[in-house]
């Protein structure tokens, strides 16, 4: 996609001890960022040259107004890179309603898509309002209502989809104030991270992306977008993916 907006300055990656928050990290580096800051729960132990690290914790709201203060105003670009499909203890996601846990699905829900929702509420206030600016947050094509044909994965599509509708929320708020942002979902595709390995085994060859990869093509796909583009979701190719 063409570039329609001026380079990014100064970034803030959540999730950045993941697969595509550590690619967002060095590709934002390597594409000569001034300042950015990788915030994770513990210190990544591959942190690029050129970036700072900064603790935040989705389980603790205070670190991520810890991370505000820390990083300050502005803020170019801040995206929400972190997310889960499989609890650590290896549940979900679920293949029938049958398999549905209370507690199992209120945990995918925190991290997906109230996690998410605590950055923006720390975070959009940073965004500079005299120009172009960036919000975005890692959903899924599954979360799409219209798209889904398969149903299953009940925690995981309906966390993104509530992830979605956040999107479209916040884009709509900033709009009033920052006229020049960009407030977008997107989708990085089938990625080679911890949270797609059980899932690999069946993909057809190309369909995996290596993680630096994915990180190149999200950050190319937001150099293409301007504010007429926000409150959407798009995939790791640019194209739209309806709710």
């Amino acid at each position: 996609m063409e570039r329609v907006g001026q380079a990014i300055d100064r970034a803030i990656i959540f999730g950045a001890s993941g697969g595509i928050g550590a690619g967002l990290v060095a590709e934002l580096i390597a594409r000569g960022a001034d300042t950015v800051f990788a915030a994770s729960r513990t210190r990544p132990e591959n942190l690029p040259d050129g970036a700072q690290w900064v603790r935040f914790d989705l389980d603790e709201e205070d670190t991520i107004a810890a991370a505000a203060d820390t990083v300050g105003a502005p803020v170019d670009c801040a995206i929400v890179a972190s997310g889960l499909l499989t609890l650590p203890d290896g549940t979900g996601p679920e293949r029938s309603y049958k398999q549905i846990d209370a507690e199992a699905m209120a945990r995918v829900f925190h991290l997906n898509t109230i996690g998410p929702a605590l950055v923006a509420k720390h975070f959009l206030p940073l965004l500079p309002r005299d120009r172009r600016s960036i919000f975005a947050a890692l959903s899924a094509r599954v979360g799409s209502i219209s798209d889904n044909r398969i149903g299953g994965w009940h925690s995981y599509r309906a966390s993104k989809a509530a992830l979605n509708m956040l999107i479209r929320n916040f884009s709509i708020e900033l709009g009033r104030t920052h006229k020049h942002a960009v407030c977008v979902a997107l989708h990085p595709g089938t990625v080679d991270t911890v949270l797609s390995e059980p899932f690999q085994a069946n993909l057809p060859e190309g369909q995996l992306t290596a993680s630096g990869q994915a990180a190149c093509n999200l950050l190319d796909v937001l150099d293409g977008l301007g504010p007429e583009d926000s409150g959407q979701l798009f995939d790791w190719a640019g194209k739209r993916v309806e709710f």
